[in-house]
């Protein structure tokens, strides 16, 4: 059974719904705690669990706000790896619904406040891929139907007013994240993350994989995590020709290519001297592959010129590509008033306080 909403109408009345939204433009969405987290020092890289709702909650609502700063429109619960199975890896199942409405709460917190005392950003209730779920195992995806559907009732509890279902690389998986979803009566935005195979791990297309996202009445239907935009971007140009729903687009920050599509196997062969010593550049090594802003600004500037209203950046995601992608859909945001001033600098600029003895030193810097 999932709680009445009416408590919440006449709060929910003075903002948008996440439709009417995307209607009217572009919609920014920060995804991709899991790196940024780490690497603030709050979250065991590897193991990936989003324990820092509960043992540094100051520290989660200072990046929601950062990107709130940087212009995303929606507060995403940090709840991505908070399901029944990872906490059962770590030992700390006892604390999965208390991390869960933790998490929820400090994005409700942080979505009714927005920067500008204006309309409240919306809040997201989000599930995930489980990494159970099994071609042919009717157990495993019982157990994720229950680890999705008790994750979804807390969301629609703690007021959420959509629900997120993300980095699917099972299509059935995503079907069923769907159905849970519609089933709590809240928008619904569903993107997937096909793996280096190109294709969903059981077998259906990604392309298929979309149509039929759309066919089942997702609100919003897309790709996140996993690609970065060289090898997402494709997907998306073939999907806009075939869906009329709203699509969603939120690359990794990483230069994947045609030969290594996800991030899961990029070599760094940039003359690395010191290289992980799990002999992989993900998770921890994947610095020197880093797009950079002017990358995913191109990026998220064709999204938008494709009619892709919902955008955003995953894993790897800093405030700073977030405005760049809020910037390059047309918007100007807070964190808009601290874009590079290079006419400023020291060495390189043009203002004419600038010495000009310092801008010889240019090319010799």
């Amino acid at each position: 059974m999932y709680h009445d909403l009416s408590y919440d109408m006449e709060y929910r009345k003075m903002k948008r719904t996440l439709v009417e939204r995307l209607d009217q433009g572009p919609v920014i969405c920060a995804e991709g705690f899991l790196f940024e987290v780490e690497k603030r020092g709050y979250l065991a890289s590897g193991e990936f669990v989003p324990m820092v709702s509960l043992e540094h909650p100051e520290a989660l609502e200072n990046l929601h706000k950062d990107f709130q700063h940087a212009g995303s429109d929606i507060v995403e619960a940090f709840t991505y790896n908070g399901h029944r199975e990872k906490m059962r890896v770590i030992g700390k199942e006892e604390l999965l619904e208390p991390l869960n409405r933790a998490a929820l709460k400090i994005a409700k917190k942080v979505a009714d406040n927005p920067l500008d005392g204006g309309e409240p950003n919306l809040m997201a209730g989000n599930i995930s891929n489980s990494n159970i779920w099994k071609e042919g195992d009717n157990e495993s995806k019982i157990e994720v139907h229950k680890m999705f559907n008790e994750m979804v009732e807390w969301a629609v509890d703690e007021g959420a007013d959509m629900l997120i279902g993300e980095t699917f690389y099972y299509a059935e998986e995503a079907y069923t994240a769907l159905d849970i979803i519609q089933k709590a009566g809240l928008p619904s935005v569903i993107t997937i993350a096909p793996m280096g195979v190109n294709a969903m791990m059981d077998g259906v297309s990604v392309l298929d994989t979309m149509k039929e996202l759309e066919q089942r009445g997702a609100d919003v239907v897309g790709m996140n995590c996993f690609r970065g935009p060289e090898t997402m971007m494709p997907y998306l140009r073939e999907a806009r020709k075939i869906l009329k729903c709203h699509m969603g687009a939120l690359p990794i920050p990483f230069r994947t290519s045609k030969d290594h599509p996800t991030f899961f196997n990029l070599p760094d062969d940039d003359s690395c001297t010191c290289p992980a010593p799990h002999g992989r550049t993900f998770p921890t090594a994947l610095d020197p592959l880093y797009c950079n802003r002017y990358e995913i600004q191109e990026f998220a500037k064709e999204a938008s010129k494709l009619g892709i209203n919902y955008l955003g950046v995953c894993c790897g995601a800093t405030p700073m590509h977030i405005r760049e992608v809020a910037e390059a859909a047309g918007l100007t945001v807070p964190a808009s008033k601290y874009r590079e001033k290079m006419e400023n600098h020291f060495m390189y600029g043009s203002n004419e306080r600038i010495a000009e003895h310092m801008q010889e030193f240019g090319d010799k810097a």
